[in-house]
């Protein structure tokens, strides 16, 4: 890793403790012991994202590199943006990070094959590749999973100091979160070369996926009748996702660095309009900030 990933890890990491302070482990119990609200994002995540974007790719007549560029965007899970943002607004938190984890590691297994489905439709290629299973399993491992068990124990063992803190946790966690931002920019090489004409051309088909993805999410929640909190839980879940490992397939293990392109025009707004979604949508719903 280089030293620009190790930070953006590092922080990552102290956001995944700072959600942890404020969960308890009866939270996550209950997804498993109630597993609806997890089994129907993570069908919306899997498989119902993925058709999106290729619908987009069969659609409309764009370059191959914006249709291939959609899917991995699409079959990229959510992150440690999208379990901020849902604690940001006092989501269903717990189902957010229980995602991050879950779909993390089915991701190991399903982008793959979806990736290399996109890569024969829209390219015409028959390249294969895979996801290194111990580095991408380990880095979730090591910068996910145990930093959000270390904060829920630390609520667990010591309620009152964790309370104490959790008041600062919110703006600590948003300047966390910025740094994160400009680390990931300081650190794309191979994409930060995009042309304004690259920029103009992806962003329509960007800023499409983004509210298809976003009502997707939130009408697949209506349908099962999740609630108010999880339907922009699982919204925001589908809308905001791992651009990070976007471009490491892109890059490193496509080494197309066009693809790339499709996922840095895509963070480019995707965190903002997930956030002003959050807002209306609660207060049209009358829900507490």
């Amino acid at each position: 890793m280089e030293l620009v990933d190790i930070l953006v890890s590092v922080v990552l990491a102290l956001i995944m403790f700072g959600i942890g302070v404020s969960l308890t482990f009866r939270e996550i119990e209950l997804l498993f012991t109630h597993p609806k609200a997890l089994i129907v994002s993570l069908f919306s995540q899997m498989i119902l994202l993925p058709i999106i974007a290729f619908s987009i790719g069969f659609l409309f007549d764009i370059p191959s590199y914006i249709k291939v560029g959609l899917v991995i965007l699409a079959a990229s899970p959510g992150g440690t943006t999208s379990g901020f943002i849902t604690y940001l607004f006092k989501g269903n938190t717990a189902l957010a990070i229980v995602l991050v984890a879950v779909n993390s590691i089915l991701a190991l297994f399903t982008i793959p094959f979806i990736v290399n489905i996109s890569l024969y439709q829209f390219e015409g290629l028959n390249r294969e590749f895979l996801l290194p299973f111990w580095e991408t399993f380990g880095q979730i491992f090591i910068f996910t999973i145990i930093p959000i068990i270390v904060g829920i124990s630390f609520q667990q063992l010591n309620k009152t100091f964790a309370e104490k803190i959790s008041k600062y946790v919110k703006p600590v966690l948003i300047v966390l979160l910025g740094l994160v931002f400009v680390l990931k920019f300081v650190g794309l090489d191979g994409v930060s070369g995009i042309k304004n004409t690259e920029i103009i051309e992806i962003l329509p088909y960007a800023v499409l996926i983004n509210i298809l993805l976003l009502a997707t999410g939130l009408l697949i929640a209506k349908i099962f009748r999740l609630g108010k909190i999880n339907e922009f839980t699982i919204a925001i879940e589908s809308a905001v996702h791992n651009t990070t490992l976007a471009f490491l397939i892109s890059g490193m293990l496509l080494h197309n660095e066009d693809y790339g392109k499709v996922a840095l025009v895509y963070a480019m707004f995707s965190f903002w309009t997930a956030i002003i979604f959050c807002y209306l949508y609660k207060k049209m719903n009358k829900l507490s900030k």
